[in-house]
């Protein structure tokens, strides 16, 4: 059975900066199992249904501004078409329409990360969509009808941000303490997972401390946890396995299950 994790994965230039987060996501390749492969979802791809990548070859997609050397980056990790077609038998079995792109590459929220986790770049990897027009109940069932993936050697990744608002990052340097909110945000968050209270999670705008000033409009960045969430079995409790911010609005933390 392989694990469940959700990881933020902050801005690109995380790639060249000595930052905390770099550190971690450079070790946590090492401190889980070798996956078969991996389905990432991350929230820079965004559809109005599920859709997969279905190509033979994972190809970069350079979608960030930044300096010269980020463009440089490259990462030749081999896709999954196998791994397509399984994860969209399962969402149709669970009465979820889905979609193959095999034209479509990595992101920077998916092949960023796993350049720092997975460096040697042979694991196969394919990228599902998060879809903003649905709600948290929507990628929570994405996860439970895609969890038979992890007893088959598939590493399920949620890649986005615990608390990731980029209107009010203006003016905030990397280091800049974090502002009230996002430490409100990110403690509830805690609280919620690690104990395992998917309800109150799922109806987070709610329950949730300034759920709206955490995830602006339309919280992209924090649906991929859902479908974590659902992808873990009701006995699991998350673990939190990084704490940290930048930029003052940007939780850094990350989950496993």
């Amino acid at each position: 059975m392989m694990p469940v994790l959700f990881i933020s994965h902050g801005p690109p230039t995380i790639l060249l900066m000595d930052t905390p987060v770099r550190s971690f996501l450079k070790q946590l390749g090492g401190q889980i199992p070798t996956p078969r492969s991996i389905l990432c979802i991350s929230a820079h791809w965004e559809a109005s249904k599920p859709n997969v990548s279905s190509g033979a070859q994972a190809e970069l997609i350079y979608d960030f501004g930044g300096p010269p050397q980020l463009f440089e980056q490259t990462y030749s990790a081999p896709g999954a078409p196998d791994l397509a077609d399984e994860t969209c038998k399962l969402l149709a079995a669970a009465g979820i329409d889905a979609g193959k792109n095999p034209d479509r590459g990595l992101d920077h929220g998916a092949w960023i990360p796993l350049k720092l986790m997975f460096p040697k770049a042979d694991i196969p990897i394919v990228q599902l969509s998060v879809q903003t027009e649905k709600d948290t109940s929507h990628h929570f069932e994405l996860g439970k009808a895609l969890r038979p993936l992890r007893q088959k050697g598939v590493l399920i990744i949620g890649s986005g941000g615990a608390v990731h608002n980029l209107y009010d990052i203006q003016g905030h340097k990397i280091n800049d303490a974090p502002v009230d909110y996002t430490v409100a945000f990110d403690q509830w968050l805690f609280e919620k997972i690690t104990s395992g209270q998917i309800k109150d999670l799922i109806d987070y705008k709610k329950f949730a401390p300034e759920p709206e000033q955490s995830h602006p409009f339309p919280a992209e960045h924090f649906l991929p946890l859902f479908v974590c969430l659902g992808a873990s079995r009701q006995e699991e409790k998350a673990t939190r396995i990084h704490q940290g911010f930048m930029y003052g609005t940007l939780s850094m933390a990350a989950y496993q299950w």
